[in-house]
């Protein structure tokens, strides 16, 4: 099979480029004997067919991951405006200094007499975190922000247990993060929703009423995911605190209050950091990832350990044990080099820098929203903090056009798309995160995108052709997908071209 020209989409599988006897490198012959196949895996364990080999040469091998990397959008080849999930830039000192082999070449199971430098530098993260998230203590052992959300309600749990406290309920926002409730859930709790009121903040009414004292605590994000400050948390946490309850504090919302606030003066007792995203390094795909979590002082005996701490005498670090510890919830001490790309971010920054990335970040979303609440829906049409939703219901409602259509005509301008239907509680939501790593420039471009969008839309239905928005994208390496077909009936294997149900 011939190669196929750049922008192709009919890129070939590497099982079709193979042919045999083809080579992609050459081993070097030693003087070791053979050994039997029977000597090295037992017969039981043996394939009775031989597996099939991709035989390739390295120029077409080089040429097909080159093509594949091509077609990959990513925040280095442009901007990823993902609401709610901070995808911004990621500085490239960060993982240089992630892959300095003192750091990357250290065994986990490495004594503590021996890997100073590394519990260095956890103890200092943790100090870091602490001071930005007015928290007493942390754990850095959770892997993401996920799982730092199941540690959270861990140790909420262990909290009340050790007072011999039975509760049962958690109290989330109609418009929290999905994995709020399943976290829930996964702790052993029973999630109870609450409203948002029209300003788009917490209905304090309603939480009046489901408080009781069977609640074991709170899920905030503050600001919270239609980008609005929760104006009320001084009170919200009084009536929590009042009724027995804990209040955690969901942080993947942490970017735009860098500097300015922290969640512990509000009242929180326990925060989770997506470092992945608050502190920029890399994230997607499931990782890696690293979710912290911070609890306030009357919390810090029961956090997982061993805790790398500074030394009782005052010279060096030690691996310290709660008296009360949930236990382990990752092996030995997480992500390390994620954790050391954040250490290195906020060195970076400093305390005025990452009081800056938050005001930048909080700028660049108002512009978006100032800049096109014309053509789009505002749904609570107040100044916001990290991002802004955006509705297309009106533009549905004049002209067919989608949330998910914007979506898809926007790749064609060389943006990624954001976030689309949700929160829920939006109708046609697009939700919009800029972050602060983008320059004015880029900030514009995506509003002349975007307004562009709604523009051909309307145009388009005054004339009474179809939307070019509902057939794009056109000029991608793959056009539109059938989304709920591919939900329904994923065959992810290489042969799946030629599948018919």
């Amino acid at each position: 099979m011939s190669a196929p020209l750049m922008g192709d989409a009919s890129e070939p599988t590497l099982f079709e480029f193979s042919s045999p006897g083809r080579r992609a490198f050459s081993l070097r012959t030693t003087d070791l004997p053979d050994v039997p196949m029977d000597a090295l895996v037992p017969r039981p364990h043996q394939r009775g067919e031989p597996l099939e080999i991709v035989e390739v040469s390295e120029r077409d091998l080089v040429g097909h991951f080159t093509r594949l990397a091509h077609r990959q959008y990513s925040v280095d080849l442009g901007a990823y405006p993902l609401g709610s999930c901070t995808m911004k830039y990621n500085p490239k000192i960060c993982d240089e200094a992630a892959s300095l082999r003192a750091f990357a070449g250290v065994h986990p199971a490495t004594p503590p007499s021996a890997a100073q430098g590394w519990l260095q530098v956890l103890v200092e993260l943790e100090e870091m975190l602490c001071e930005i998230t007015g928290m007493a203590a942390a754990t850095l052992q959770p892997a993401a922000g996920a799982a730092g959300e199941l540690t959270g309600l861990l140790l909420m749990r262990a909290y009340h247990a050790a007072k011999g406290d039975h509760r049962t309920r958690v109290i989330i926002p109609d418009s929290a993060h999905g994995t709020n409730p399943a976290s829930v859930t996964l702790g052993g709790y029973e999630v109870t929703t609450i409203g948002s009121d029209e300003r788009g903040c917490v209905d304090v009414a309603q939480l009046r009423e489901v408080l009781g004292p069977d609640v074991a605590g709170i899920m905030l994000t503050n600001p919270n995911t239609l980008g609005l400050f929760e104006e009320d948390i001084v009170e919200i946490a009084a009536m929590v605190h009042a009724a027995g309850g804990l209040l955690y504090y969901d942080g993947a919302n942490l970017n735009p209050i860098l500097g300015v606030v922290r969640p512990g003066d509000m009242g929180f007792d326990i925060v989770h950091m997506n470092l992945h995203k608050t502190f920029a390094t890399p994230h997607g795909g499931g990782g890696p990832g690293a979710g912290p979590v911070a609890v306030s002082q009357r919390l810090v005996d029961f956090l997982p350990g061993p805790r790398p701490v500074r030394a009782s005498g005052g010279v060096g670090f030690e691996l310290v044990r709660p008296p009360a510890s949930i236990g382990r919830v990752h092996s030995y001490f997480g992500n390390s080099l994620v954790l050391l790309r954040a250490w290195s971010y906020i060195k970076l920054n400093g305390a005025e820098g990452l009081r800056r990335v938050a005001e930048i970040a909080v700028l660049n979303a108002n512009w978006i929203r100032a800049s096109l609440r014309d053509l789009y829906d505002s749904p609570y049409d107040r100044p916001v903090m990290h991002e802004c939703v955006l509705s297309v219901a009106s533009l549905k409602r004049a002209t067919g056009l989608r949330a998910l259509d914007v979506a898809k005509r926007l790749l064609e301008f060389g943006f990624h798309s954001p976030t689309v239907y949700f929160p829920l509680i939006v109708e046609e939501a697009l939700m919009i995160e800029p972050t602060e790593t983008e320059s004015p420039e880029t900030v514009a471009a995506l509003v002349v995108a975007l307004r562009t969008i709604a523009e051909e839309a309307r145009a388009d239905a005054l004339a009474g052709v179809a939307l070019r928005a509902v057939s794009s994208p056109r000029t991608t390496p793959v056009e539109r997908v059938d989304e709920a077909r591919a939900a329904r009936q994923l065959v992810p294997t290489f042969d799946a071209s030629s599948y018919h149900h």
